[in-house]
């Protein structure tokens, strides 16, 4: 599959690996900084999502995503672990809970840009699944380099695989796009319930930033059972 992600804001938290332990599937170790785990919540807008064999349909080939997330590896493979992924496109939310196992649900959202502030509101409308929303506001700063391997960023942002459960087995599916293009963000207001929805632990403290600077060109393979 392919698509273009854009107007990405990364939040994350740093937070105990043991409240996060009851979340994720046995199997899947917690990836860790300096022994400390990870929690971010990440809103986004996607266009041009088609099959590799078809071409974009209009309607259907473009949604704005937000997702909840944690950090994790198996057999030595580091990838994303996701508690929730909310997006606007019912086709694309039904499709990657069939295809991909993963927990889309249907919501509401917005995205405003003028000049580098960005805002962006989400409300889940999915039937049947626990009421989340999101409002968040931020100005996009200075452009960083390259996130370096060895560094919290790269950790935290270089990621190239997402995990699944289905039917009681992992899925691993391999993503693949360049480097993260980045820039320095600032919150100009942020109102969340994403970790409370799951009941999630409440991390401490202000999130660490990053703004994507420019368009990424991403290819999502067929997952695999691991």
């Amino acid at each position: 599959m392919y698509q273009t992600w854009g107007k990405l804001l990364f939040l994350h938290w740093s937070i105990p690996v043991e409240k996060l332990r009851p979340f994720v599937p046995p199997r899947l170790e917690i990836d860790t900084w300096n022994g400390t785990a990870w929690i971010g919540i990440t809103p986004f807008t996607m266009w041009g999502i088609r099959p590799a064999f078809l071409p974009a349909i209009p309607g259907t080939s473009s949604s704005h995503e937000l997702n909840v997330r944690t950090y994790v590896h198996l057999n030595g493979v580091p990838g994303v672990w996701f508690f929730s992924l909310d997006a606007n496109n019912a086709l694309a939310v039904l499709g990657a809970r069939l295809f991909f196992g993963l927990p889309y649900y249907d919501a509401r959202m917005t995205l405003a840009e003028e000049g580098e502030k960005v805002r962006f509101t989400s409300r889940r409308n999915h039937s049947g699944a626990p009421p989340a929303e999101l409002s968040a506001a931020w100005t996009r700063g200075a452009g960083l380099p390259e996130a370096k391997p060895g560094t919290l960023e790269f950790f935290l942002i270089e990621r190239y695989a997402l995990y699944a459960l289905r039917r009681r087995d992992i899925w691993r599916a391999r993503i693949h796009h360049r480097p993260w293009p980045l820039r320095r963000a600032a919150l100009s207001s942020f109102r969340s319930t994403m970790l409370a929805s799951p009941r999630l632990p409440e991390p401490k403290g202000e999130p660490l930033l990053h703004a994507q600077a420019e368009p990424l060109e991403v290819e999502i393979w067929s997952p695999k059972k691991v």
